[in-house]
């Protein structure tokens, strides 16, 4: 398996990862935030491909360009203990998928030849980092909620 086979299997997966976990919340703010990772995981494989078959590509910014939408979505949203321990898992594992597509991306930029290759795969390093930095606010988020009604009696927290 070539290196742009083994990102594109990775990119699938990482789709077909968040459409399950779309699925498994499509009743509260998760859903649309795994259906626009799964919708950008999609392009960043038809990327690879089209690099892949040496056809033309373009490098569109991310689904998940406007955090404030996705933010929005979640004011007010109350969990349970259960749902918050199957989101945490959520985030931990999906935040760790984006680190090790990081730094697959780095390394492919690394060896890169090319300058068209390099853009793409600095292209890929941007989108899987603000995939990540989404990722980590959204647990943070998740965090803050359940600190501040443990503690919502002992001084002042940090606005969020």
């Amino acid at each position: 398996m070539t290196n742009l086979q083994f990102a594109i299997k990775m990119e699938y997966d990482g789709e077909k990862f968040y459409k399950q976990q779309a699925k498994l919340n499509k009743d509260n703010g998760l859903h649309t935030v795994c259906m626009m990772l799964a919708e950008d995981e999609k392009n960043h494989a038809r990327i690879l491909e089209n690099k892949m078959n040496n056809l033309e590509y373009d490098l569109p910014p991310s689904a998940l360009s406007d955090q404030k939408t996705i933010f929005e979505n979640l004011n007010g949203v109350s969990l349970d203990e259960k749902e918050k321990l199957n989101q945490l898992d959520f985030y931990r594992i999906a935040a760790d998928m984006e680190k090790q597509s990081i730094k697959l991306y780095v390394k492919y930029l690394e060896a890169s030849p090319g300058k068209k290759s390099q853009e793409m795969y600095g292209y890929l390093i941007k989108q899987e980092q603000l995939h990540y930095e989404v990722i980590d606010a959204l647990a943070e988020a998740l965090r803050n909620a359940e600190e501040w009604v443990e503690n919502a009696e002992f001084g002042n927290r940090p606005e969020y």
